[in-house]
């Protein structure tokens, strides 16, 4: 028993530690989630999606890459533009 319990501790410990999600913020506002850390390879970042899928991303697109129990999640909020009032218009 004592020698199955530290192999087993071992894999739940490698299994965790390998499920960690990141959250890639670009230069435009979205925040992608990734399933493990993005690698830079060339001047691109290779990453698997929430649904196990390989993507690619420019590195001039990624400002911030953290993970997601670091992440804030802003709520950005951006006005509408103001109505435009015209001289004719006087009512």
């Amino acid at each position: 028993m004592k020698r199955l319990a530290l192999p087993l501790l071992f894999a739940l410990g490698l299994v965790c530690g390998c499920a960690n999600t990141y959250v890639m913020k670009l230069t435009n506002g979205i925040q992608l989630t990734t399933s493990g850390k993005p690698k830079l390879k060339g001047a691109n970042y290779h990453y698997k999606d929430a649904q196990g899928r390989d993507n690619v991303i420019p590195q001039s697109r990624v400002e911030e890459i953290e993970p997601a129990s670091m992440a804030s999640h802003e709520n950005r909020f951006v006005p509408s533009p103001p109505a435009k009032h015209h001289w004719w218009k006087f009512w």
